[in-house]
């Protein structure tokens, strides 16, 4: 098992749970155990949770696993299928589990810069909690659901934030622009400063960030800087392997990769969605957690097991006392219906549909009804 966040302990559990009685492995390059990582922006960073309730595994758990924790691995031989580390060593498998998930991207220009930071792992939140703990004014660049939460928490915190976004609207990748210009509003509702349609040049400062640079030639003032543009799979390990990579590991809707004995789950796969006809990496909580059932039965199975259809993917976010929620692929729908509640009251339920088919369907303080029809899309898509 190379990962040691959700998506590879969810994996470790399903092969326990489907009878795996043998010797099992956890390599991860955290020195920290599983640990939930939605919370890192938002109850984490904002203090009112510790480490304590960010722990994964139950007290009573034993899942009879091996955990090599601070270990990366660097290489994959796969006509001996083996796993090379960065200490040197080796270890040699009859099954592996791909689970390195995802990097937060940085921007060129800032290595050795202090107050400027990214926020995907629990040291990540550690440090920029410090620094929000000292207030002054917070530039995050990026208005992507990380960033929003960023922002939001530091608002409630009393930071002075600014928000910064290249796109003409926020979101409008993952909610299309009518609903992505509608959750985004919750910036200008609390006072945040949200640009959009401007991209960043750079950052001024000699040892601590003072400002960020504008391509328009604008200067915006920066105590502290979070970097939220995204995240890249972590699979340049593999280069070489002879496994097939494609934005991640590419994977068939079973989590099978192109070489025997190898599947790969959560954040670093590619997985093939039969309903869009086409691969798709899904950066959610929920994926981490349910999809490898399906890659270890294929695992354990040797490939003879018929993929069944994934649930469509969801995700939640939490803003400004705002609960959104989210099922589907909003990417082809040729329609957005808003079915209960009002947008300008931020408490609304919108059905995406696609030839009069519901295809997503966003919820903002809507959770009864969200269900429901997120149930309905799970049935009809």
């Amino acid at each position: 098992m190379v990962g040691a966040s959700l998506a590879g302990l969810s994996a470790a559990r399903s092969l326990r749970k489907q009878g795996y009685d043998g010797r099992l492995v956890v390599i991860g390059d955290e020195t920290h155990r599983p640990y939930d990582r939605p919370p890192l922006s938002k109850e984490f960073l904002a203090g009112t949770i510790g480490e304590a309730d960010l722990v994964l595994e139950t007290d009573d758990e034993d899942l009879r696993a091996e955990w090599l924790l601070g270990a990366r691995a660097t290489g994959l031989d796969r006509m001996r299928r083996a796993l090379r580390l960065a200490d040197g060593s080796e270890l040699r498998a009859d099954g592996i589990v791909i689970a390195t998930g995802a990097a937060a991207r940085t921007l060129p220009g800032a290595e050795g810069l202090s107050g400027v930071h990214t926020l995907r792992t629990l040291d990540d939140a550690r440090a920029l909690r410090d620094e929000l703990g000292r207030g002054g004014r917070l530039v995050v660049i990026g208005g992507g659901f990380i960033g929003a939460e960023v922002a939001s928490t530091a608002y409630a915190l009393g930071l002075d934030v600014t928000v910064i976004e290249a796109a003409p609207t926020p979101l409008a990748g993952p909610l299309g622009e009518r609903m992505g210009a509608i959750v985004s509003a919750l910036h200008a509702d609390h006072g945040v400063r949200l640009l959009c349609g401007v991209g960043v040049k750079g950052l001024s400062g000699e040892r601590q960030v003072d400002a960020v640079l504008l391509e328009d030639g604008r200067s915006v003032p920066a105590d502290i800087v979070v970097v939220g543009v995204g995240a890249r799979p972590c699979v340049e390990w593999l280069e070489g392997s002879g496994l097939a990579l494609d934005n991640g590991v590419k994977c068939g809707a079973d989590g099978r990769t192109s070489l025997a004995g190898v599947v790969a789950v959560g954040d670093c796969a590619n997985w093939y969605d039969p309903r869009a006809g086409a691969h798709r990496r899904v950066e959610h909580w929920t994926g981490a957690r349910e999809r490898p059932d399906a890659a270890i039965a294929t695992l354990l199975a040797g490939g003879a097991v018929e993929p069944g259809v994934p649930r469509p993917p969801y995700f939640w976010s939490d803003q400004y006392g705002v609960k959104i929620q989210f099922a589907g692929h909003a990417a082809g729908a040729d329609s957005v219906t808003v079915e209960e509640g009002a947008a300008d009251d931020r408490d609304v339920l919108a059905v995406y549909r696609r030839a009069g088919q519901p295809v997503a369907v966003l919820g903002m303080n809507q959770p009864r009804l969200f269900t429901r029809w997120r149930k309905q899309l799970s049935v009809s898509l």
